[in-house]
């Protein structure tokens, strides 16, 4: 930030931005779905009937639940190896994305495209990997 005097602000000076990817997400629990409508009406449900999205990567369309970093142990492997938890991750392939999956029941759930992150594609090139 600049001062009356033209000077930019000390702080902002020895600002460092610095990008440090997880070094491992670790799944708890997972969940395949038979259908894209399928996992759309399970997100509805466990979400109170809110609207919730889901995100899509190479044709696996899916959902997870993080482990609160509030607790001691999880902050801990978060800031010292990099490492996060996932207590649950449901999932199903749908190849073409599309931005809405609406179910039989006309709920009608967003979809993300999220294969412009590497984590994300990564995390759905594993889950292509599993047996369903």
């Amino acid at each position: 930030m600049l001062h009356n005097s033209g000077k930019a602000d000390a702080d902002e000076e020895k600002l460092i931005v610095r990008y440090e990817p997880f070094k491992e997400i670790v799944v708890l629990q997972k969940s395949w779905f038979a259908a894209p409508d399928d996992l759309a009406r399970f997100a509805s449900i466990i979400a109170g009937g809110k609207t919730t999205g889901l995100y899509w990567a190479d044709g696996v369309v899916f959902l997870y639940f993080l482990l609160p970093t509030s607790s001691e142990t999880a902050a801990k492997a978060l800031v010292e190896e990099g490492r996060i938890y996932w207590t649950l991750v449901a999932y199903t392939f749908m190849d073409k994305y599309q931005p809405i999956i609406e179910t039989k029941e006309k709920i009608m759930v967003p979809v993300v495209d999220l294969s412009s992150n590497d984590i994300i594609r990564k995390v759905a090139n594993w889950l292509k990997q599993q047996k369903a």
